[in-house]
């Protein structure tokens, strides 16, 4: 059950992620006062091993103990439970960001929860909504939009140039939120970077004391723009690791150095044993199956059967698992006209 506040809990500041469940029996919607009303909303602990938004939230609202916020702030606490076990959900758990409007999972009361947050943070009106995560492998910062729109493009540019303009998954927060203001998902490194909690903390207070979002063109000299063309997962029923000879799959040792690089065709990913494509499960923006568009077996071998970017790509195999394998992404700029690049530059 959603539990809401409109002011900070005694000695929360204090509480590291895992001690939360300690004091929050769940889900927590915290509402904090500022000098402009509208307030920026703010979601941390979508994944309970993510902890660097809860780190950055710490660090900022200790600053302002003893001092009005330049913006109001309405925090979002999500998986405490599987924070506490230092994992990203818990055996029976659903993921909390594939269950916000749209979701494609089976409704579970979580997905109640996420509703409430929504119906909640309509009535307040929010002036932007930042979603903060780690990711397990090695990828750098970069902020992920769900709308081609002028006020999202600056919301992420504000954290990185590094922009990733997505679709799927469906279901998670910054595509709920993106209905009621501008929306961006963050993804700042390993949990554990210190670099990582000192950026998210620094975009947050910038975030607060901005008054408007700029309405002015974003140039392309100014932004990497990428385009997540699919979502590549390993079928259920599908064996995978990296030690040779006792998977279906064998990865690449070193995939997730492949992060955020734009690879030819027939770079490789992985040793296949007796499987066939079917072994993946990759799906475009509609849902469609498109494993033959983007990858082949050569001799055994899994390879990229066209140029594309992957992200996300990690050597958690539990990660693999619950979530997927990676996205592959595309520079936006190769599915857009002229005419229809020049209006999205415009906003």
């Amino acid at each position: 059950m959603l539990l809401e506040f409109d002011y900070l809990p005694e000695n929360l500041l204090t509480l590291e992620a895992k001690q939360l469940a300690d004091h929050l029996s769940g889900p927590t919607l915290i509402h904090l006062p500022g000098r402009r009303e509208e307030p920026l909303f703010v979601s941390v602990l979508m994944h309970g091993n993510e902890t660097v938004g809860w780190e950055a939230m710490r660090a900022l609202l200790v600053n302002y103990q003893n001092r009005e916020l330049p913006r109001a702030l309405s925090l979002f606490i999500g998986n405490v439970d599987a924070a506490a076990e230092g994992l990203r959900l818990l055996p029976g758990q659903p993921d909390y960001n594939r269950i916000w409007c749209g979701s494609e999972l089976e409704i579970t009361p979580e997905h109640r929860d996420m509703e409430q947050v929504v119906e909640r943070m309509r009535l307040r009106k929010p002036f932007a909504s930042v979603d903060i995560h780690n990711n397990t492998g090695l990828n750098p910062h970069y902020a992920c939009i769900n709308r081609m729109a002028t006020e999202f493009l600056h919301l992420a540019l504000l954290f990185s140039r590094t922009v990733v303009y997505f679709l799927r998954p469906r279901g998670v927060q910054s595509m709920a939120f993106a209905e009621l203001c501008p929306a961006v998902t963050l993804e700042c490194g390993k949990v554990g970077s210190a670099h990582g909690v000192e950026h998210a903390r620094d975009y947050l207070e910038a975030c607060l004391h901005l008054a408007e979002h700029p309405r002015h063109a974003v140039s392309h000299l100014d932004i990497d723009l990428f385009h997540t063309v699919a979502q590549v997962k390993i079928s259920p029923d599908v064996s995978f690791g990296f030690d040779p000879g006792e998977s279906a799959i064998v990865l690449d040792p070193d995939i997730d150095h492949l992060n955020f690089r734009e690879l030819p065709a027939g770079t490789l990913f992985g040793w296949l044993n007796g499987a066939g494509l079917d072994a993946l499960d990759v799906r475009d923006e509609q849902g469609r199956e498109v494993g033959d568009d983007y990858f082949t077996i050569e001799e055994g071998q899994l390879c990229l059967h066209r140029t594309v970017m992957p992200s996300m790509l990690t050597k958690d195999l539990n990660v693999i698992r619950q979530d997927c394998l990676c996205y592959l992404m595309e520079r936006y700029e190769s599915h857009l006209s002229k005419p229809a690049t020049s209006a999205s530059g415009s906003g």
